[in-house]
């Protein structure tokens, strides 16, 4: 008589081993193009890297500033006793009117060069880099800043306009703010 119930057996069940690949093996059609199309699409995105690249080398960036010169309004537009802050960030340029004349400040500090801000509770122009300050004419009268601000060329149109032209500057210290194209008599 047999038993009916079986007992397990401790050795494993037979498998096949897999089969080891052989270099010599000639490759199937759909892996060679799927391999051919990954290698040319490398090499053509390499090649694009570096055409980018003698793009970016032949057309480098180019500064644009704003025009050097521009028109301003009319005389009556400015109040006498205050400065005009309206053309301080597009031109780099305060307007000034006292009693007897108009003038345009540069808004550069003459130390090394960052924008003073108007200070028109205490009346002067102060720079937040190093402390320079200047009075409403421009002159410096306090921290490192070695002159007064520079005056722009300044002169009326035709029809009664300001224009101011950026490319003309007049310094104190030259005993150039005696020119008359330093300033508009009102």
């Amino acid at each position: 008589m047999s038993d009916p119930i079986q007992k397990p057996s401790n050795q494993p069940a037979q498998t096949t081993p897999p089969k080891p690949v052989s270099l010599n093996e000639p490759m199937d059609r759909r892996s060679f193009i799927k391999w051919s199309v990954i290698g040319w699409g490398a090499f053509v995105a390499v090649l694009g890297g570096y055409g980018a690249m003698i793009m970016r080398y032949l057309f480098p960036n180019v500064l644009f500033e704003p025009k050097q010169s521009f028109l301003a309004g009319y005389p009556d537009e400015y109040t006498i006793g205050e400065v005009s802050e309206r053309f301080k960030d597009k031109h780099g340029a305060w307007i000034v009117r006292d009693t007897e004349k108009i003038y345009v400040l540069a808004t550069f500090c003459t130390h090394l060069g960052c924008t003073p801000n108007w200070m028109g509770n205490e009346n002067k122009f102060k720079c937040p880099c190093h402390g320079s300050g200047f009075y409403k004419t421009g002159i410096n009268f306090e921290g490192p800043a070695p002159r007064p601000l520079e005056r722009y060329k300044i002169t009326l149109t035709d029809d009664g306009e300001i224009f101011i032209d950026k490319t003309k500057k007049f310094q104190q210290e030259k005993g150039e703010w005696s020119d008359p194209e330093s300033y508009l008599s009102v």
